[in-house]
């Protein structure tokens, strides 16, 4: 963990050329970045793998090509930007430097929920005003002119990249709703085609024209946070039930028509934004219809029950089955289980969960994944319904510092290191190991490994690229690795 005043800097890391000597040609020039809870990058180069004796061989497959990256990133809930700007404007300002400038770990993507969730301190949507189905009463709230938006515009004049923005809604309007209410289980009245569901459609269309005011344009959009939560009796907090059904008929007679005629028909939309275990079926059910599926770009995924849901039944198999749609993570986060519930500062366990479901969602044809919160207090909050949780960045405004938790070095170890466009590639080994690993090319011609050692045993290995030769290694017991050097 570091303070907000000692602020470590990771800067632009570039791998190092190759030296024009035909001595070293069996030998790699490579940069490794090895996270504990600290950040500590070093460069070894032009080692004599005669000296080194390994076990196990890890090898480059280059040839095998898969999915390419498109990014890494977090969310500004309402509690997000309220911890942020509960800090001081210079710790602000490192705070938002250490996600999006080239000193820190670069995220390019962030997840902005349209009005109220949970992670708010009121229940609220931009169109409270009953029966108004034209939105004529459409309004942003305080939280995104004097919050949100904000910060948005800082983090985008941090970055040396555009941010990628994506937008997910919690609730519609009670008045629009079965329940009359924007908690607890309920969904659009009347049915998809009907008037309910054309000025929700268009409810996301003036949050798009709203934020483009304040020169904030959205990537993406999602269909809705976690559908199925809505289908669920006296769920706590904002929800709006859909069914696979419902949710396929909804884009492809009011959603997907008017973002096509709307100002902004290339904003990508991704279906589900829930858990993963849906999946396959989910998909099935919305893309198997053509009217619908023309209008879906990608298929965005949450991170909860994976335990029960292995990645190659159910994000393998919907690639194979829609090669054509992206596989996106949308929302993960540490201590939402009962059993292990809110803040826990300095947790390791916690950063090896992160890395382990990266890369397993990346090794299963995952293009990007996104973080919950950027910042939270130190009770995991404010959360009205007191669902508190764990960020990467955790604010104690009362000393006027934040911390960053080894999840934040965690997602360091992909947001800094596959730039938008990285291609994974295949990786073998010469015998079973424990050691997790995803490979790939960037656009630089750099190749990136990635290795997370979860044993309790340091693992000696070598990496084999036919293109330079030898990389010896170690994985110390609990650490996470990333391995970076030019091919050319």
């Amino acid at each position: 963990m570091r303070w907000s005043r000692q602020c470590d800097r990771t800067q632009n890391v570039v791998a190092p050329a190759e030296k024009n000597d035909r001595k070293m040609r069996n030998t790699l020039p490579f940069y490794i970045l090895h996270f504990k809870i600290n950040i500590a990058t070093y460069m070894l180069s032009y080692l004599n793998p005669s000296l080194f004796i390994s076990a196990l061989r890890i090898t480059l497959n280059p040839s095998q090509k898969y999915q390419r990256i498109k990014g890494f990133g977090g969310a500004m809930t309402d509690a997000a930007a309220m911890n942020i700007l509960s800090l001081s404007s210079g710790a602000q300002d490192q705070l938002l430097r250490q996600y999006f400038s080239p000193d820190g770990i670069e995220y390019r993507f962030v997840r902005v929920p349209m009005a109220s969730c949970d992670f708010s301190t009121r229940l609220y949507t931009y169109a409270d005003t009953p029966e108004d189905y034209d939105l004529q009463n459409f309004t942003l709230a305080e939280e995104d002119i004097h919050m949100k938006i904000p910060l948005l515009q800082r983090a985008q004049a941090l970055s040396a990249q555009p941010l990628n923005l994506f937008a997910s809604a919690w609730s519609a309007p009670a008045w629009l709703k079965t329940n009359g209410a924007l908690i607890g289980k309920g969904s659009l009245k009347g049915k998809p085609g009907g008037k309910e569901h054309k000025t929700w459609a268009q409810y996301y269309i003036r949050f798009l024209e709203e934020y483009g005011k304040y020169n904030l344009s959205f990537w993406g959009l999602t269909s809705g946070n976690e559908p199925t939560a809505g289908e669920m009796t006296n769920y706590s907090f904002q929800a709006l039930g859909f069914t696979p059904e419902t949710q396929r008929d909804w884009i492809a007679l009011d959603l997907g028509p008017g973002l096509h005629s709307s100002s902004f028909p290339q904003t990508r939309l991704m279906i589900l934004d829930d858990n993963r275990l849906l999946l396959p079926h989910w998909a099935k059910v919305v893309l198997s219809d053509v009217q619908a599926a023309r209008y879906v770009h990608g298929i965005g995924f949450h991170w909860y029950l994976n335990n029960i849901a292995p990645p190659g039944i159910t994000l393998t198999t919907t690639h194979h089955l829609y090669p054509e749609y992206f596989l996106f993570a949308t929302e993960a986060c540490a201590g939402w289980s009962p059993l292990d519930r809110g803040v826990r500062l300095g947790s390791w366990d916690r950063a090896e969960n992160y890395a382990h479901d990266i890369i397993e969602d990346l090794n299963d044809f995952v293009t990007g994944w996104t973080d919950w919160n950027l910042a939270l207090n130190q009770d995991g909050g404010p959360n009205w319904v007191k669902n508190f949780v764990d960020s990467p960045i955790i604010v104690d405004s009362s000393k006027d510092v934040f911390y960053k938790q080894p999840t934040f070095y965690s997602m360091a170890h992909f947001s800094k290191f596959l730039w938008e466009g990285s291609q994974r590639v295949g990786v073998s080994f010469s015998q079973h190991t424990s050691l997790e690993i995803s490979a790939y090319i960037r656009s630089d011609a750099s190749a990136v490994l990635i290795i997370l050692n979860r044993s309790e045993e340091e693992v000696q290995f070598e990496v084999w690229d036919q293109t330079l030769g030898f990389l010896p290694g170690s994985a110390p017991p609990h650490s996470i690795l990333t391995l970076l050097w030019s091919r050319r």
